[in-house]
């Protein structure tokens, strides 16, 4: 097995051992059950003393479900900055990195089978939890997002950009600071997406600039406007671009994916910033 790999396997061991994954799936666990019985009441509404449609339900559920999406994200994007920010820090402060790298391995080979294993992770609480919403809120109200694999990748996404950047910062900064830069890094890029969407209202170019620059220097905010996108309906869709670019620039409401230029960026943001981590891995004294 190459050593990359062997370092992904022991990243997942690890985060069995602190019992991260339990934790996760309960709090998730919990977290699903509690808002699928929330969309299920959602037929308990009255509209003028009558039961509400299909439509109303789903329609509902669908914007619902982008608050609820919301709260997923932020929980994958705090846990994915608080795990790997220590991850090579912290074995260069504790010397366990000099009792592995003594043998025949690439410092190469342990970041990049660290970043492996968070990776996988990302991926695997993504989709679990994503999916697993989506089913039991379709079960609920009917509703299912248009693009639920899509949703899955953009939020996975999301998590992966974190997880590069808190161990790029890892590789020279201790995990508590680290960790902190890459949290604040996380909401700057929200904030300034909502500073776009403020502009966009208001038509100030300025402002639109702004927003514009923080989702290209942290790409978390341009990748979960295309989650949001990947949730909305046709029928939401038509009916804010109708209203104008007041309604248009609400946070929670994306009209298009994200540029397929934009992606592209976002990849090599991605590989750029391992890149650099490499590099300065390398270039420290153990």
């Amino acid at each position: 097995m190459a050593p990359a790999l062997v370092y992904a396997r022991l990243t997942w061991r690890e985060a069995r051992r602190r019992r991260l994954l339990l934790a996760l799936l309960i709090l998730t666990l919990i977290m699903v059950a509690a808002t699928s019985w929330g969309f299920s009441k959602l037929w308990d509404i009255r509209v003028q003393g009558r039961p509400p449609g299909a439509a109303f339900v789903r329609t509902t559920a669908s914007q619902i479900m982008i608050v609820v999406a919301f709260m997923f994200t932020t929980v994958l994007g705090l846990s994915a900055t608080v795990v790997s920010s220590p991850s090579v820090s912290g074995d260069l402060e504790s010397g366990l990195a000099l009792s592995m790298l003594a043998r025949p391995v690439r410092r190469a080979d342990l970041l990049l089978g660290k970043w492996l294993g968070f990776v996988v992770l990302v991926v695997a609480y993504s989709g679990g939890a994503a999916l697993l919403e989506m089913l039991l809120v379709n079960w609920a109200t009917g509703y299912m997002p248009p693009h639920p694999f899509a949703f899955v990748a953009f939020v996975s996404a999301v998590g992966i950009t974190l997880v590069t950047l808190s161990m790029a910062l890892s590789t020279r900064l201790s995990g508590l600071v680290g960790g902190v830069i890459a949290l604040v890094a996380f909401f700057m890029s929200w904030m300034g997406g909502i500073v776009g969407s403020i502009g966009l209202a208001l038509q100030n170019q300025p402002l639109i600039d702004a927003g514009a620059v923080t989702r290209f220097l942290v790409p978390a905010d341009g990748l979960w406007r295309g989650a949001i996108w990947a949730l909305e309906p046709s029928v939401v869709i038509a009916t804010v671009r109708a209203a104008g670019p007041g309604a248009a620039s609400n946070p929670f409401f994306a009209a298009d994916p994200p540029p397929t230029l934009y992606l592209a960026w976002c990849a090599v943001w991605v590989l750029g910033l391992l890149a650099l981590a490499l590099w300065s891995l390398n270039k420290r004294e153990i």
